[in-house]
Order: structure tokens, then C-alpha cells, then sequence
């Protein structure tokens, strides 16, 4: 039976004089495969902060007593990636079991168990042969998919991704949404993304965000729903020859017909 594990209840979020979240409304169930859409600026990042408690916020965000393990909330968190030092001495392998900190502390020793985990979670992604490389020398790609594999050893029951597609080709993009599809069997799984072309295909819910949150309870979304939500992005559509469908211009004479 799905449950209610994460909910907003009027939560607004300011950066100094900009609004950036007003008036959400949300909840997040057990059986989750959500995308997050909306234009640039318009709050996706900053909604998944304030469910993560990253920064500050008004109203109201409650999370399910089975996320939790001891007193902190435990939730896989995938991040944009931002630049690091390719110089420190870690290799995929330990990036990964690093994950597991967490669940008993950092200077206890990892179990038997722990690696056996660690090995698993490697293959699932397709890493075991890169497990002993160095991170400093992996694509953006390869190291999209390490930093994944470090978000769910911990076996969480909500997974956050923001952008996951990011840096990566279309082969392994292919190879991410498989994954997802698996790893949505056992968790629940929230996706930020611009590509609504994509994920609708992945997805089985949109939450759709600029400054305002609208929660559609279907990978289907129409261009009319999408203006009716003020959320001005492209909508993308599957034919026989791949085309965008974009919003008529005032000034276009092809647009006039």
C-alpha cells in the first residue's frame, strides 16, 4: 500500500529580495518515480534542498519515520556535479563504500558484509572493472554513475537526483534510465530534469516547478496543462520524423497560418 513519506504543506523559500518557492504544496509516496520539470530559475534545485534540509525555509515539510535511521533522515542524494580535486588519492571503490559511512561512523572498519554490498552495487552499474581506478581519471559519465552507486549502497527509501543525465553520452543515458527503472522497485525515486522528452518515458509522475509546485499524476503532459501550470518549457513530442513542438510567435508568418 503506498504512503504518504515526504509532505509540503505551504513552504516557501526567499533568497534575499528573489522568491524562489511560494505556497508549495507536495507529497511524495512510497511508490514514487516522480520527474521534476520546469524553466531554469524556477525552483526545481531549491525544492529538493528544502526537502533535504539543505537551506532555509517557511511553512511546513514532514518526512515518514521510515526514512529515518536513528535520528537523521536517511535519503540518497545525487547532486549536480561540481568540479573536484582529480589529484586525491581515492579510487572508485572507496568513493562508493563511502556511501555506507553514514550507517556506523568513519573510523570503524567496513564488514565482510559491507564489501560483498559494495561489489554488488559496482556490477549492477557496470563499474567492476573500474573499481580500483582512481576518480581523478573517469569520464563525466563514469563518474555520474560512481556518485549514483554512492547515493543507493545505503539502500535508502528515497533517492534525489538532480540533473543525473548531465556530462553524460546517449548510450550510458540509456543505461542510467534502466537502472532507475530497477532501482524504482525498491525505493522511491524523485528526478529533476529539463528533458521532459525524456523522462516522460521513465517517469510514472511529473512535478512540475516555477516558483509555484504542481504535481501531475501522469507521465503525460500536454502543452495546455503545462500553460495552465505557468510553466513555459518545450514540449516534445514522438513521431516518425523527431521534431519539437515550441509555442507559437506573435511576429512569425509561419505561425499565423
Amino acid at each position: 500500500m503506498s504512503r504518504a513519506i515526504v509532505t509540503l504543506r505551504d513552504v516557501g523559500v526567499r533568497y534575499d529580495s528573489t522568491v524562489a518557492l511560494e505556497h508549495a504544496d507536495l507529497e511524495l509516496f512510497t511508490d514514487d518515480f516522480v520527474g521534476i520539470i520546469g524553466p531554469n530559475g524556477g525552483g526545481k534545485s531549491t525544492l529538493i534542498k528544502a526537502i533535504l534540509g539543505l537551506l532555509p525555509y517557511s511553512g511546513t515539510i514532514e518526512l515518514s519515520k521510515e526514512l529515518y535511521r536513528g535520528t537523521q533522515p536517511h535519503i540518497g542524494y545525487l547532486p549536480q556535479i561540481a568540479s573536484f580535486d582529480k589529484e586525491f588519492p581515492i579510487s572508485v571503490r572507496e568513493v562508493v563504500m563511502s556511501g555506507l559511512q553514514g550507517r556506523h561512523g568513519i573510523f570503524r572498519r567496513y564488514t565482510r558484509e559491507e564489501r560483498r554490498l559494495t561489489d554488488q552495487t559496482l556490477e549492477q552499474a557496470a563499474l567492476t572493472e573500474l573499481a580500483r581506478r582512481p576518480i581523478g581519471e573517469l569520464s563525466g559519465g563514469q563518474l555520474q554513475r560512481v556518485m549514483l552507486c554512492r547515493a543507493i549502497i545505503s539502500q535508502p527509501k528515497l533517492l534525489i537526483l538532480d540533473e543525473p543525465a548531465n556530462f553524460v553520452d546517449n548510450r550510458f543515458e540509456n543505461e542510467l534510465y534502466n537502472l532507475l527503472h530497477h532501482l524504482a522497485e525498491r525505493m522511491a525515486i524523485v528526478m529533476v530534469s529539463h528533458d521532459i522528452g525524456t523522462i516522460s518515458s521513465v517517469v510514472k509522475s511529473i512535478v512540475c516547478v516555477n516558483r509555484h509546485v504542481h504535481r501531475h499524476d501522469s507521465n503525460i503532459i500536454t502543452e495546455e496543462q503545462l500553460r495552465n501550470y505557468d510553466c513555459p518549457i518545450q514540449i516534445i513530442t514522438h513521431g516518425n520524423v523527431p521534431h519539437t513542438v515550441l509555442g507559437k510567435h506573435h511576429d512569425c508568418p509561419h505561425c499565423k497560418k
